[in-house]
């Protein structure tokens, strides 16, 4: 049973990647036909990371309500929905009203999801847990080009994905006694009644962790927006060889996540997240130097590779620098917080390297990354003195 519900958890969180890269892959073929200019992508994009910062602020009271096997379903149930929203769409007005319960459903997963393998399962696994997710968001572009070179129709795509993400949401149904059969930590955690927000940030440590959460994710996905035009602008590669190099940072994050679980078996959550901060600033180092393609290219696959432990493991350390019975909480701001990087910080660079240059995108980068390092050094501080 062990093994099966973590089959399962595993099966969830591609199903949370799935979606990811289906708006960026099928856009093109998308504005033209919704007759809107291209930008209004970010406005689909924002959308549902405001629907996911709000409902990650709600996981804690939701799986207190629920249960984190009952969230779960009905987080995918939601998606599913919308993306059967966005195949039924023929405007763009439509899209946005169905990016709001793709947003919600994604952000309860989420945070429901993480706290539960941080409670119940080992380092490796939540590495591996956030590996799967990049599967299913390689997977799920791959399912879009495969309907548009074959001559279909966008929404098909989004059809397609819908129906994966229904069969799994029965999955999840057929699941829940499943879920119960692990409730040990779960139950004490729900001794206590939900933190609010107030609460929560008053903790100690809990703003140090906001912050290296919003950090994090500001450096990867300004990271993975920005690296094209970098290489294409500033270092002055072909589009179609700057794109290729672009794709490798994701790839190393991937593949990077892989690693880092069996690498958890041997060092600490701390130690895996410092290293990966080193090895950021590396990736950073080797962009700044005036060399060559190969240089560049391996400065992304460094970042990439340097970005793997990070998320997973501030995650699984959530429990042991907080408390089980905090953990949910805390989890569900750390989702948020990290979301508002995401929603955030690609757009100020974009504002930079329109009015100023892109050549500050390793500039940009390192500054986050600082100030990363910083408040995790001080989470630690303040939770070794708990």
């Amino acid at each position: 049973m062990f093994h099966l519900l973590l089959t399962i958890i595993y099966l969830s969180f591609i199903s949370l990647g799935l979606p990811d890269g289906l708006l960026g892959s099928a856009w093109p073929t998308m504005y033209p036909e919704l007759a809107v200019p291209v930008s209004c992508a970010g406005i689909i994009s924002m959308i549902i990371a405001l629907g996911t910062i709000v409902s990650s602020l709600c996981s804690d009271r939701l799986t207190y309500a629920l249960g984190p096997g009952k969230v779960t379903a009905l987080s995918v149930g939601l998606t599913a929905a919308a993306l059967f929203g966005f195949s039924c769409s023929d405007a763009f007005w439509m899209l946005c009203l169905w990016a709001i319960p793709y947003g919600l459903g994604a952000g309860s997963v989420d945070a429901s999801l993480n706290n539960y393998v941080a409670l119940h399962y080992t380092s490796r696994h939540m590495s591996w847990l956030h590996c799967m997710w990049g599967v299913g968001a390689t997977i799920g572009p791959y399912i879009m080009g495969f309907v548009l070179t074959g001559g279909g129709h966008w929404s098909s795509g989004y059809r397609y994905v819908g129906f994966l993400q229904v069969a799994l949401t029965a999955v999840l149904f057929f699941s829940l006694p499943l879920w119960k059969n692990r409730q040990s930590l779960q139950e004490t955690a729900s001794e206590s009644k939900p933190l609010p927000l107030s609460k929560v940030v008053k903790i100690r440590g809990a703003k140090e962790v906001m912050i290296t959460f919003f950090c994090y994710c500001a450096l990867e996905q300004t990271a993975m927006l920005w690296a094209s035009s970098y290489l294409f602008l500033h270092k002055g590669l072909s589009e179609e060889t700057a794109a290729f190099f672009a794709s490798l940072f994701f790839i190393g994050i991937t593949a990077g996540r892989g690693l880092n679980g069996f690498l958890t078996m041997k060092f600490s959550d701390t130690n895996l997240i410092r290293g990966g901060q080193c090895i950021i600033a590396l990736g950073i180092t080797a962009l700044l130097l005036p060399f060559g393609e190969l240089l560049a290219l391996a400065g992304l696959v460094l970042i990439g590779l340097g970005c793997a432990p990070i998320y997973p493991c501030i995650i699984h350390s959530t429990p042991i620098h907080f408390g089980p019975e905090r953990s949910q909480a805390l989890i569900g701001v750390q989702m948020a917080s990290a979301y508002v990087g995401t929603l955030s910080a690609p757009p100020i660079f974009g504002l930079m390297a329109n009015h100023i240059t892109t050549a500050l995108l390793p500039v940009y980068l390192l500054a986050i990354l600082i100030l990363m390092a910083l408040m995790h050094e001080r989470l630690i501080r303040n939770v070794s003195h708990r």
